[in-house]
């Protein structure tokens, strides 16, 4: 089993490149599923899941190439195919967004139900209510989902719950429906923003993403031919600057957008961090024997907490003085990797959807198991802080959402190594 070795105990600085959104690709990815002519898509990361996507979408038939300097060149007017049925679907929740995508061109998709991170129930009834209202059809059996419409008309569609997946793959659909769709209570996070820009690029007419009414028009072609860059990843960022603050650390994270990171930063200045803010960096530093604030946390649908966050930051609240709390609202069984912290001398009690966290006790070093993508890198950050070796072992869950994490961290100074099982 490949995993991380980490000797905890150096103080990590330097500079950091920020890879793109890993969120805000899926989607993009998708969304290009949907045009009649080619486009080229830049920023993309270099990540598992990215890569598992990729080739899904090869499979429909559409032509795909990663240029040298890693951007994408696509060409979906090859896909021949609805049925998104291939293995692959099953290890990544981000393949749903393809329902809206051969939807929105051929009328109909079939596809497996879609994998992902295991923290909880993640249901797609507002997907499913979505493509309804539109004029879908929608049949889940045998571990299928079939959707099919005769026609799509916009409608007005009130989301139940506040959903990121539901709000961009309705909308990837109704991008190509006929009339006026307007999603009523949509999320609103930056990698939504950044779907409807892209399909507006490409055609679309898209209005309001980012707020809680979006307005689409629908296009009967989207006729492609021209380059987009994906968004920076908030949550590597995020990650990034945590480092900092769990080492005592002086990083400056580049090719950000410091408005997506306000959740954050306003929170480590709370526990006694010092922040400098540029046009499109983040510099977080803090002296090696500083002690940090307990705080109280509480994640939220953005510009809330971001819950992808969540893990990162309680193995931080670890290394504060005193009593902090960490409020999960998004998910309800994402304490997965408590215990794992706990093996490493961390003081936690979980009760229901909140942990309490009595910080300041060393931590040491431990084989802990990565339990999702965000709870592996919150185990790497503790072993970064920990006396001794730490071993965290699955790692493939991390390597879903960090582009070159190990060389990152080693660049910053961190002692990591990955060892093939």
């Amino acid at each position: 089993m490949t995993s991380y070795i980490i000797r905890g105990g150096n103080r990590l600085s330097g500079e950091i490149m920020i890879s793109g959104s890993k969120n805000a690709s899926l989607g993009v990815l998708s969304a290009a599923m949907l045009l009649d002519g080619p486009c080229k898509i830049e920023n993309i990361p270099d990540i598992a899941d990215l890569n598992v996507m990729i080739e899904i979408c090869k499979g429909l038939g559409a032509q795909i190439k990663r240029e040298t300097d890693g951007s994408l060149m696509i060409d979906p007017r090859m896909i021949n195919s609805w049925e998104a049925t291939q293995d692959k679907v099953r290890h990544i929740r981000g393949s749903y967004y393809l329902i809206g995508a051969l939807l929105g061109r051929f009328r109909k998709a079939v596809m497996f139900m879609p994998g992902g991170c295991n923290f909880g129930t993640r249901p797609i009834d507002q997907h499913m209510k979505g493509f309804e209202a539109l004029g879908a059809r929608v049949l889940i059996e045998y571990g299928k989902i079939f959707v099919e419409a005769d026609e799509l008309k916009g409608n007005h569609i009130f989301l139940d719950v506040v959903s990121v997946g539901a709000t961009i793959n309705i909308m990837i659909a109704a991008a190509k429906a006929d009339g006026v769709t307007v999603i009523e209570n949509a999320a609103r996070e930056p990698h939504i923003v950044d779907v409807a820009n892209f399909l507006n690029t490409m055609g679309a007419n898209i209005r309001g993403a980012g707020t809680d009414v979006i307005r689409i028009t629908g296009t009967p072609r989207l006729e492609g031919n021209a380059t987009y860059s994906i968004i920076p990843d908030q949550i590597e960022a995020g990650t990034y600057m945590i480092a900092a603050g769990v080492t005592r650390g002086d990083i400056t994270v580049r090719n950000i957008i410091p408005k997506h990171m306000e959740p954050l930063t306003a929170k480590m200045e709370e526990m006694g961090v010092a922040t400098e803010v540029g046009d499109d960096w983040i510099r977080v530093r803090l002296e090696p024997d500083q002690v940090l604030q307990a705080a109280s946390f509480k994640t939220m649908p953005y510009p809330g907490f971001p819950t992808d966050l969540q893990p990162q930051t309680t193995a931080l609240l670890c290394t504060a003085e005193g009593n902090s709390r960490m409020v999960e609202n998004v998910w309800e069984n994402r304490f997965q990797y408590i215990d794992d912290l706990k093996m490493m001398g961390a003081d936690i009690m979980v009760a229901g959807h909140t942990a309490l966290i009595s910080g300041g006790h060393p931590l040491t070093g431990a084989k802990v198991t990565a339990r999702d993508l965000r709870a592996g890198a919150a185990l790497v950050l503790a072993g970064l802080n920990a006396d001794g070796e730490t071993e965290v072992t699955d790692i493939n869950k991390i390597e879903r959402g960090y582009e070159d994490f190990v060389n990152k961290l080693r660049q910053l100074g961190a002692d990591i190594t990955r060892i093939e099982g």
